[in-house]
């Protein structure tokens, strides 16, 4: 049987650019191993930060140093690049957008990838729109009575708002609270905030990345994750928990911070471990994701509360990000958890 042709999509406009390609040059890897290098061929497309789709040897170049190319802006007369596609887009059978953050991993490139009428790995548009926006992703898990932190939303142009800001936080949930941009992913732009002093600066952080900002509570809780595989059925993984020695699991303790350490599974009651897995059922498919997700929970030991953080449509995919950790200790190899998601888009 002929091979199935992957377009494996990275890079992006996003924050998180750099992230694709951790994620990416995994993935290539798991596709040119074992039994996927007898089913699959792959064509890495780099996508740069100015937007420019990229084939060949640059884009191979990429993933093996995993170093971004230089942002080149473009000028209006070159704009038109942005649609001059490589020759290779025509040969693709399957679409694998390792993309995340905004223009990847919000709607945006699964809208094209649809009308090209291609197959491709993870949720559709309206899963990946409602996931990357913490503010609708909230409201929908706010109807679906869905237990959640108490928050505020705020848009950042309504300086008429701004000043009874601070009011409202103390008069629902006090500080410390955290202050997070309503479209991005690896905490960008989040900021952790212990007083009315602080606040102006951490929203003006947010407001860099997106001018919707959503302010949440601050509790005291363990952080627990846990995979979602599948469509229509959804399996569950385990459950894993992070431990970190910053003041919160930031960008910098997410990727950078060697103290900050994965434990799953998650030492927890089975009671616990059985809300968990369903409730993360429950917001999965209550958005409509397909493919792949992972749920983030806190837990309140004492109070043995949980609370549904957020759900993430393309999660990191390093051999070392929580994602693929978590369906290894569940019986799926990095290898077999790849294979498994091109044969969900094909279906």
């Amino acid at each position: 049987m002929a091979k199935i042709l992957i377009g494996l999509l990275f890079g992006g406009s996003s924050e998180e650019h750099t992230v694709s390609i951790n994620s990416a040059a995994a993935i290539l890897q798991a596709l040119q191993a074992g039994d996927n290098s007898y089913k699959y061929d792959v064509i890495p497309i780099y996508i740069q930060k100015n937007g420019i789709w990229i084939a060949g040897k640059i884009a191979e170049q990429v993933l093996e140093t995993k170093k971004p190319l230089p942002t080149l802006s473009l000028k209006k007369e070159d704009k038109f690049q942005l649609w001059q596609f490589p020759t290779e887009v025509s040969q693709i059978d399957v679409w694998f957008p390792v993309l995340h953050g905004p223009n990847g991993e919000d709607g945006t490139i699964q809208g094209l990838l649809k009308l090209m009428q291609v197959p491709f790995v993870g949720a559709n548009v309206l899963g990946s729109a409602v996931s990357m926006d913490k503010i609708i992703m909230k409201t929908i898990f706010s109807q679906m009575e869905l237990p959640q932190v108490k928050y505020l939303t705020f848009e950042y142009s309504n300086t008429k708002y701004c000043s009874q800001l601070s009011d409202d936080i103390r008069t629902n949930f006090g500080y410390p609270c955290f202050v997070k941009p309503a479209n991005l992913g690896s905490s960008v732009g989040v900021s952790k905030v212990y007083s009315h002093n602080e606040l102006d600066i951490a929203l003006k952080n947010a407001a860099s990345y997106d001018n919707r900002i959503i302010i949440e509570e601050g509790i005291v809780a363990r952080e627990l994750e846990c995979g979602v595989l599948g469509n229509d059925i959804p399996k569950v993984s385990v459950i894993g928990e992070i431990t970190f020695e910053n003041d919160f699991y930031d960008y910098e303790a997410k990727y950078k911070d060697s103290s900050s350490k994965i434990h799953i599974p998650a030492k927890l009651p089975d009671h616990i471990i059985e809300k968990i897995q369903q409730i993360a059922i429950r917001a999965f498919t209550g958005i409509n994701c397909k493919g792949l997700a992972r749920v983030d929970f806190f837990y309140v030991e004492e109070t043995q509360e949980i609370f549904i953080n957020e759900i993430n449509s393309f999660p990191g995919f390093t051999e070392f990000s929580m994602y693929p950790k978590l369906w290894m200790q569940t019986g799926l190899s990095f290898n077999e958890l790849v294979d498994k998601l091109i044969e969900l888009a094909l279906k």
